[in-house]
């Protein structure tokens, strides 16, 4: 990343590392080498004062600037590069907690490195924000939390067949458990945290997503009520993060639950990882530090020699081939554990008929039988709003984002149009913008407009919208949850986040919208995307004693896509894919980075990538460099964006190249506010 002139002369004075800047004489002395949180790589030295070879891996308060920050002392060494009389002294040793644990160092270390990111800033991400600031929270009494315990279900013989190969491994695996919706895979998670649990060993479960972890939390909870559980994720309190942070570090946290961000915790005896969901994209961080929870969890697995499960109904198709090549252990649950059968899958050809407000014929029916038989429906359509745009008849103009390279959606009941990349909003306008036509409209369709004409057609339905604006805070969407599992809803409409891991047991119908689109995006993993999408969602009928159905609208019945979901075939369906990208040299078979750089003009960005491929050729021995090109949203919150691909077919060659390259990149002149960065392992193209 682009070097502030402040920075720079920091870095001067204060770093060590592979690139040195300074060559000043050796000192002599106690000196302590920490990580601090600021966007350079290395270390920064201070005078040790006090500090003992016992406070290396505690957090201590240094002097920066005006200020004082929190950091990491990493070690204690006898020379400095900086000649001592610049050397100011550590303010102090946080000595109330222990040191974190090696191992905890050793995964914020590997982060680093893998991907390329500055080792201080790794170590601030996996903190929470209180002792962030050097602040240590009260401490709580250990202890479960005393529940009414729940008696687990019998298992199936699949899920028996799961459980024991868990137990049975020794050291470190991989287990890959492929299970249908509604088989079982959370009793098969749980059976094995109970063993672990029962050897004095401590879990960590990570799930994709904050809306999961309060009904899941319950259930674990539940489950062992005399173990203490913590939770871990970003709509956590700072206080309680900071809580359950300390409680995992001192061991007094049996289990952990969290979403990405967890895979961090301390946990001084972590015997079992499990992630559920392993496919969902959520599990990548799309800034800052750019990694993946789930690839750390497995490299944490293995540095302590334990098991990790990753459990989907759709895994990611890089696990997939793992479990294919004999990497990971496959664990198939094909039947369902409570309903007998898996729903019914129908397309309804929408090119011979005419939709009515957006619905088939055949959907409207089924929803009209459910709602006589007193089940509940699910409407699929990934896209909130009322409209995905306004537009003029007259003259052409449409609602475009004045920062983004994206239109503006009709938020008709806040009366606003939003752009759902940046949050920019306007009062939806009275008249055309450009030629003053007070016939505008909005094209289009999205879940409040479905709603509507829902609305108008049953009158009689108790309609809930689920989507992230009527579900916009933890109160509100606990509360629909509420709501539908207490049978005050008959029709849900829903996006993306009624997709997966809700068990409704009178909801027996999901229609979808809208789908077609996903098969022809640019991504290459468009259709992996999708059918792991319509796969979860369409899991969510007939989970229980009522049987359940799927019906999906589209325009190409015939697609490949959609005949493998009538047939629940993801084996036939991920197949067709790996050989696709075994002809194309897709990941899994290549690795991929992205240089990615964002400028005020295209051609700054451009130019500094294109700089970038020039100082990378001399040294692509095994790695392919692509052209520099716009991204497909070339304008985000006032920047043009561009990218650089670089493909290896190994991981070895494409680390190495990146640890040689990216220091280069400092020495290229840019525009003050052009910014760049490197995405390791990439999943948006």
């Amino acid at each position: 990343m682009q070097r502030e002139p402040r920075l720079a002369c920091l870095w001067r004075f204060c770093h060590h590392g592979a690139n040195r800047l300074t060559t000043e004489t050796v000192h002599t002395g106690c000196i302590a080498r920490v990580a601090l949180d600021l966007p350079l790589p290395g270390l920064f030295d201070y005078l040790a004062g006090d500090a003992s070879e016992t406070d290396v891996g505690r957090l201590v308060r240094v002097p920066f600037g005006r200020s004082e920050k929190t950091a990491l002392l990493v070690e204690l060494v006898s020379q400095s590069e900086v000649p001592r009389e610049r050397l100011k002294p550590l303010a102090s040793v946080l000595r109330e907690l222990p040191p974190l644990p090696a191992d905890w160092q050793a995964l914020c270390q590997f982060a680093s490195r893998y991907y390329h990111h500055p080792y201080g800033q790794v170590v601030a991400l996996a903190l929470p924000p209180l002792l962030r600031r050097g602040r240590l929270p009260r401490r709580k009494p250990a202890g479960g939390q005393g529940p009414v315990p729940t008696p687990p279900p019998p298992l199936t013989g699949e899920q028996r067949d799961a459980v024991a190969a868990i137990a049975a491994a020794r050291g470190f695996a991989v287990f890959l458990l492929h299970g249908v919706t509604g088989s079982g895979k959370t009793e098969v998670y749980l059976h094995a945290i109970e063993a672990v649990l029962a050897d004095g060993g401590q879990a960590l479960m990570l799930v994709p997503e904050i809306a999961l972890t309060p009904q899941l939390t319950a259930r674990v909870q539940a489950r062992f009520p005399d173990r203490r559980l913590v939770a871990a994720h970003s709509g956590v309190a700072e206080a309680a993060r900071a809580h359950a942070f300390v409680a995992a570090w001192l061991g007094e946290a049996d289990i952990v639950l969290g979403t990405r961000l967890a895979v961090f915790m301390p946990l001084p005896r972590l015997a079992l990882i499990v992630i559920d969901e392993e496919h969902d994209p959520s599990f990548k961080q799309q800034d800052g530090l750019r990694y993946s929870a789930r690839d750390l969890a497995i490299w944490r697995a293995s540095s302590r020699g334990i098991a990790v499960v990753l459990g989907s109904a759709t895994p990611a198709l890089e696990s997939y081939h793992h479990a294919l090549a004999g990497r990971y252990h496959l664990l198939p649950l094909r039947q369902r554990a409570v309903a007998q059968t898996l729903p019914t899958v129908r397309l309804i050809d929408t090119r011979r008929q005419t939709l009515q407000d957006g619905c088939s014929i055949e959907l409207l029916q089924a929803i009209e039988q459910r709602l006589m038989r007193g089940e509940q429906s699910l409407i699929f359509l990934n896209r909130r709003g009322y409209a995905p745009v306004l537009a003029c008849p007259a003259c052409g103009w449409i609602s475009r984002c004045r920062r983004c390279a994206a239109n503006l959606v009709v938020h008709l009941a806040d009366r606003r149009l939003r752009c759902h990349h940046c949050g920019f909003e306007v009062y939806i306008p009275r008249a055309c913008p450009d030629c003053g036509n007070v016939d505008i409209h909005p094209f289009g369709r999205g879940t409040q407009r479905l709603e509507q004409n829902l609305a108008s057609r049953f009158p009689e339905a108790r309609i809930l919208r689920i989507d992230r604006d009527s579900a916009n805070t933890p109160a509100r969407w606990q509360a629909l949850l509420a709501a539908i599992h207490e049978g005050a809803a008959d029709l849900l409409i829903g996006t993306q986040m009624l997709a997966k891991g809700h068990d409704f047991p009178r909801l027996t119908l999901v229609g979808v919208l809208s789908a077609d689109a996903a098969l022809y995006a640019a991504d290459f993993r468009a259709p992996e995307r999708l059918f792991a999408q319509l796969m979860q969602v369409g899991g969510r009928s007939g989970r229980h004693d009522l049987p359940g159905e799927v019906l999906i609208q589209t325009e190409v019945p015939e697609h490949p896509l959609y005949q493998a979901l009538q047939t629940h075939d993801y084996e036939r369906h991920a197949a067709l894919l790996l050989e696709e990208r075994r002809s194309a040299g897709f990941p899994p078979y290549s690795h991929q980075a992205l240089l990615r750089a964002e400028a005020p003009a295209i051609e700054q960005a451009l130019g500094f990538l294109s700089s970038a491929r020039a100082l990378a050729e001399p040294l692509a021995d095994e790695v392919t460099l692509y052209d520099a090109v716009p991204m497909r949203m070339v304008r985000l919150m006032n920047l043009e964006r561009a990218q650089l691909l670089i493909e290896a077919r190994r991981r070895p060659p494409l680390q190495s190249f990146l640890t040689r390259w990216l220091p280069m990149l400092a020495t290229i002149a840019t525009p003050r506010a052009l910014r760049w960065h490197i995405d390791v392992d990439p999943l948006e193209l």
